[in-house]
């Protein structure tokens, strides 16, 4: 097995399939955004068709193992995967700072005991169902849950530790085997999660990590006829061509595919919580798909609630993400930084106003949080998703306006609503058209709730038993009551 060392630590950069630590003739490079032009931190194995195949190969065998584990058996092991997690926080808080920039503070204190939880929910979930019985027309009628198969787990480069516990903990708890396939800008952690995985007592073929570059392995990984299920949270041109893979074998697919969600400002709001919120939209460089990237603002409002804006985000520190003074890290990728600076520049020609920032950071992958008033609900900044610390300002003159603009994209993931009239929340939360609305708060969220978006934010729901539904082949067993005692 390779390792590179990682801010202390030794971390696998190899794949994992069945059981055992694999190579492959050829590498890629992980740089770390807090030093790009130190070179590589690590030169972790490149996937291709072959590791693809021994992957899915690995986990058709395994199922045959985990697959017939009872629901208390599986929900053995992951507790002990969540109690591993926990106890190795620091290690996996520092390698997700340096592979892609988080701020420690946050993985420390919030995101990897939030990938525990992941593993906990599931374990519990898993053994507190109960198979449906009734009696109908003389027969007894048993609904049962089976495990589907080998399932491909494709990851993105955000927030890349959480969210594949997110997405491995349903896969998993509903009994099926697991192929990860985890974004080629942030792949480490996902090495540390295998590891664990096998020290928790996983069988060989439960667990398997393929690295790579999605268009070479996770094409074939999608391709594979053996695969039973397949989910993905990224983009939704890459979530077009896996769902087209996966409808030439009849798989069912979830995809979790980004947002443009609004944050909507109403005058009786507390406009100081309000400004506060909205300006730590701009929190992780703003990539975060649930972010409220649309300031929807009261016309009334508008010049205090700005005032109130300004003067947060004129406090933000962009800095080391090691530092507890940061307040607004690198972005992931110089690619990535180019791209967000890209719709700024365009957005500046096409004459939209740039109210603040909209500038790179010399000789950083820092981006000035940048706030765009637009000329038009048309603009390309209003109806597309940036993914960084771009936001867009526009106001309204009542309930029906604000509803209008905050449904007018292709999007519909989030949103956010200040207002401190329950009525108006109740109204405006209904006539949203999105997977999610929060009123008065952000990012608080019940993990057994679902979660998913509209349009082109994605298909399928993510989140308790909507995730387990999804990983599980559903039959009904029924036998004629006077034929059996």
């Amino acid at each position: 097995m390779r390792t590179a060392t990682i801010g202390g630590f030794d971390v696998p950069v190899d794949h994992f399939i069945g059981g055992e630590w694999v190579g492959s003739p050829n590498t890629f490079e992980s740089r770390s955004p807090l030093d790009w032009d130190a070179g590589p931190i690590a030169d972790v194995a490149r996937g291709d068709a072959a590791a693809a195949d021994a992957a899915m190969a690995a986990a058709t065998e395994g199922f045959k193992t985990w697959g017939a584990y009872s629901p208390a058996e599986r929900s053995e092991v992951l507790h002990r995967l969540a109690d591993l997690i926990e106890a190795n926080n620091e290690e996996i808080a520092t390698v997700e700072t340096l592979d892609m920039a988080f701020m420690y503070a946050s993985m420390r204190d919030r995101l990897v005991a939030r990938g525990a939880a992941n593993f906990r929910l599931y374990a519990d979930l898993i053994v507190q169902r109960e198979e449906r019985h009734w009696d109908a027309k003389n027969m007894d009628n048993t609904v049962q849950h089976m495990p589907a198969g080998p399932a491909v787990v494709i990851t993105p480069w955000n927030a890349p530790f959480m969210l594949s516990t997110w997405k491995l903990a349903p896969a998993l708890a509903a009994g099926n085997t697991v192929i990860h396939k985890p974004a080629e800008w942030s792949p480490l952690t996902a090495a540390i999660l295998a590891r664990l995985a096998n020290e928790a007592g996983m069988p060989a073929g439960a667990f398997n990590l393929v690295q790579g570059i999605g268009q070479e392995v996770g094409a074939a990984l999608v391709a594979d006829d053996r695969a039973r299920r397949i989910t993905f949270t990224g983009s939704p041109a890459t979530a077009r061509h896996i769902g087209k893979a996966a409808a030439e074998n009849i798989v069912p697919f979830t995809a979790e595919l980004g947002g443009k969600g609004p944050l909507i400002v109403f005058a009786d709001a507390d406009l100081d919580q309000a400004a506060h919120r909205a300006a730590w939209q701009y929190d992780d460089s703003g990539q975060i798909c649930l972010a409220g990237t649309r300031l929807l603002v009261e016309e009334s409002v508008r010049d205090e609630f700005l005032e109130k804006f300004h003067a947060i985000v004129d406090g933000f520190v962009l800095g080391d993400s090691r530092e507890d003074s940061t307040d607004i890290a690198p972005m992931v990728h110089p690619d990535h930084l180019a791209n967000v600076d890209g719709f700024v520049q365009r957005a500046r020609a096409n004459g939209d106003t740039i109210v603040r920032g909209g500038n790179i950071v010399e000789g950083t992958l820092h981006y000035e949080p940048t706030l765009i008033e637009p000329a038009s609900n048309d603009s390309e900044v209003v109806q597309h998703e940036i993914f960084g610390p771009v936001l867009t300002f526009q106001t309204f003159q009542d309930e029906a306006e604000a509803i209008e603009l905050a449904n007018s994209t292709d999007y519909g993931l989030s949103a956010l609503v200040w207002t401190t009239s329950r009525e108006r929340a109740e109204r405006v939360g209904r006539a949203l058209r999105c997977g999610l609305v929060w009123v008065n708060t952000f990012l608080v969220r019940d993990l057994t709730a679902p979660f998913g978006g509209c349009g082109i934010s994605g298909i399928g729901r993510e989140g308790g038993d909507w995730a387990l539904d999804f990983h599980s082949d559903v039959k009904t067993l029924m036998i004629l009551s006077d034929s059996a005692s």
